[in-house]
This record gives C-alpha cells, structure tokens and sequence, in this order.
C-alpha cells in the first residue's frame, strides 16, 4: 500500500493514507515524497471526502474508517485494482509470485532493466538499494511486480496477482502460506493457476524443474511457453555454485552461452533469485551479458540478510525470513559463507501463520544450521513456544523482552559471530536497541 501511494503521488495525486505502526524503510519513504499519513483509523482521516479510497487489505468490516466509508457512499476500490486501472494498463507487465524471494528477484528483475535502459516502473514490497525506493511509475512500457499471493480485500477475495494481467511471470516455488486465509496447499495452487490463465500465449512462465507443488498448477492448465531455472539441476536456465556460500556462480543460458556473476550475497536461495530474474529479463530483450553485469552491480534491498553493522567484531544483519524454509535457507547461506564463526539468530513468529502455529511442527528443523537461537513470543500467539525450545537441536531460549533479549545477546556474543534478527515486523525496534547494547559493552 505505501508503493501504491509513491505511484499515486507520482501520478500527480494528492495522497493521504491512514495507519498503524508505520516504521521504516516505508514511513520515510512516504514523508519524502510529501504524503501525509495519519495514526488510526476513525471516519475524521476521511473528511473532506477524497475521490476514492484505496483499500489495503489488513481492512475488515468493523474498522471504523471502513464503516464510516461504507456508510457515507464513498467511492472505493482496492489496491490491486488502482494499480491495474492506472499503471499497468497497456504495460508490459513482469510478475514475480511464490512464497519466497519475491522481494529479491523482482528487485534483481527492475535493476537488470534499468541497467539495460530500459528505465522500467515497479512495485516492489521492500526498498532496492539501487533505487531506493520501492516503487516508481518509470519512463518505458515495461513494469516489475511483485506478486503477492493475499487476498485482495474484504470485498474482493481473489490474490492480489490476478489483477496484474502478467506477460512474464516467474513462479520462484510454492509451499503453504497464509494459513489465515488458506485452508491448505491445495487453495493456494488455485489462485496460481487463476494467475496462469492470465498470461498471454506469446508470454513466457519462468519456474523451478521438478517442484511437485508447481508441476501440479501447470498441470491444471497452462497455455503460455515455459521455461526452467536451478542451481545444480537440468534447467532451461541453468546455474552451478563455484562458492560455498553461493557468492560466485556460472549461469548457462539455453542457447548456451554463460555467464560468471561474483556478487556479495549468500546462499544458494539468492543463487536462484537471480537466475530467475535474468531468466525474464532475456524474454524482454536483455542479453546474458548485461544480465550478469547487472547483477553483478545489485546491491541488495533493504531487510534481506542487511548488513546493519559490525561492533567489536560481531556482524549484525536483518532479514525478513518469516517462514520455516526461508529461515532454513537464510541460516544455510551464513553457515556455507564462513563456517568458523558462529551462527546467533534471533527470531519473532510474527506472521499469521506463525502466530496460528501451522509451521510449529517444522520450527525446530529450520534453524539446525544456528549455534544459538533466541526466539521471541511476541503478544496475541495461538500457541507457546516453549515445547518446541525444549526439543530444540541447538541451544535455545525464550524472551518477551526485547530489552532483556538485546542484553543477552550482547552478553554472549563474540568476535567472529554473526547475529541474523528474523522478523516480518518491527521486533520492537530490538535492531538498534541491540546496536546501541553491542557499542556500550565494546566502548
């Protein structure tokens, strides 16, 4: 919702938005660019009446910004709607949808255009360090998306993607999810398949070989060229890691040519990211070579495994990661980059899913590459984390504190750590309150 306000205000529109808990990268972004927003939600953020309301999906029936809408007649519309009505019209549109990496590959996917110069829109839900910002309406027909999954709106519960009309779309996997709203796996392969029906014949899907999951939406119906992509496996678009840490890998395209990208990112998943991205990007004209020197130049988005600092030998990143395989995967990459240090993550189950315990059962699994866990039970969980700590396969322990949890982590950690913060929120700003901790105790 705050990319779509940067478009609308780029657009030329006066843009105001009401919500809660705003915090950076986002609430900076949007005070740059001259929007004004509004803590809560009551009918006084609506008056004067706008000309329309665009209606985030976190919106049910029974906010009172919603009721007092509903109730005065205002004009309303969602925002995959607004998007589709006064972007992407006549756009060429590239998607990027699956459960991780979104934010990553469509990233990689706007920075090889623009590289390119192609000088292509996007919207993208995180800030690309070579942008700076995560959406902007551009100066080509050529759009970057990320797909999104979620449900539209309270009045409109189709995913977000179907509104997009993609002519490139990138499938990167597909696992559950959103368990709020999904009931299984099966209901979300539903949604994707709606989304291939979209693509145009003349267009292209870009996916992963031999995922059951994927292989059973294609099998639902496709009618659009496909193309693969993977490391280490027979793929259309075919990487090989040349580096433990995946921060050198050889790319072969399906004509054969290839490619070397040396690049400061970890870990196979980010390996995968951007062969998908120059997958798609070649279907819009980009060679190989100028794909790989784009990505070779890509510095990364903001809460991706972010370097935030290094204070008395301990590296601090934030990471997104709000899913078992996407913590599995994030603690794989540090691990494989530099396997002499230790491994120290701090993780709050914020999202839905995680806060309806549906990914419980795969918790303990997803963090064997850590040397020392603390987790965070964050207020309104279903569930407790203490039985999972208990049968946890590295040492682990529990907070409600982010003060306390800040104070211990400082306390154990060592030169040679690398402290990973998890969290799809804002942790309770625990990323400078452990900064500022790590600084007094090495001053």
């Amino acid at each position: 919702m705050g990319g779509i306000a940067l478009l609308a205000r780029e657009l030329g529109y006066r843009v105001t938005g009401s919500d809660a808990n705003v915090y950076p990268p986002m609430s900076t972004q949007l005070e740059a660019a001259g929007i004004t927003l509004a803590e809560g939600y009551v009918a006084a953020h609506l008056q004067p009446a706008p000309d329309v309301v665009v209606v985030g999906n976190a919106m049910t029936r029974g906010n009172p910004a919603v009721e007092y809408m509903l109730n005065a007649g205002l004009a309303y519309t969602s925002g995959p709607q607004w998007l589709a009505e006064n972007v992407l019209r006549d756009k060429w549109v590239l998607a990027v949808a699956g459960t991780h990496g979104k934010t990553t590959a469509s990233s990689l996917l706007a920075w090889i255009l623009e590289y390119a110069g192609m000088a292509p829109g996007f919207l993208i839900g995180g800030v690309p360090a070579n942008f700076g910002l995560s959406a902007r309406r551009g100066g080509s027909d050529f759009f970057v998306v990320e797909a999104d999954e979620y449900d539209t709106a309270f009045f409109d519960k189709r995913s977000k993607f179907v509104h997009y009309r993609p002519r490139t779309l990138v499938v990167n996997n597909l696992e559950f999810d959103h368990a709020d709203i999904f009931p299984d796996l099966a209901a979300i392969q539903r949604q994707f398949h709606h989304l291939l029906r979209c693509v145009p014949g003349e267009g292209l899907v870009v996916h992963p070989p031999g995922v059951a999951a994927i292989d059973e939406v294609l099998a639902m119906g496709c009618w659009t060229p496909t193309q693969s992509f993977g490391i280490g496996v027979a793929a259309d678009w075919a990487g090989e890691l040349r580096t433990a840490g995946a921060a050198s890998f050889t790319v072969t395209a399906p004509d054969g040519g290839s490619g070397d990208v040396e690049w400061g990112f970890l870990g196979r998943h980010n390996a995968e990211n951007a062969l998908a991205a120059i997958a798609a990007a070649h279907h819009v004209g980009v060679p190989l070579e100028h794909a790989v020197a784009a990505v070779r130049a890509f510095r990364g988005v903001k809460r991706r495994l972010e370097l935030l600092g290094q204070v008395g030998g301990i590296t601090v990143y934030d990471d997104f990661a709000h899913h078992p395989t996407a913590i599995a995967t994030t603690l794989q990459g540090l691990r494989a980059s530099s396997p002499e240090g230790r491994v120290i993550a701090l993780i709050e189950p914020r999202s839905n899913t995680m806060r309806m315990g549906e990914h419980r059962a795969r918790l303990a699994e997803c963090i064997r590459e850590a040397d020392q866990v603390y987790w965070f039970q964050p207020a309104g969980m279903n569930w407790s984390l203490e039985a999972m700590i208990a049968g946890s396969p590295v040492p682990a322990s529990l907070s409600t504190d982010v003060g306390q949890l800040a104070r211990q982590v400082t306390q154990q950690a060592r030169p040679g750590d690398r402290v990973v913060i998890m969290s799809n929120g804002g942790f309770g700003g625990i990323h400078q309150i452990l900064l500022d901790e790590l600084n007094a105790a090495n001053s």
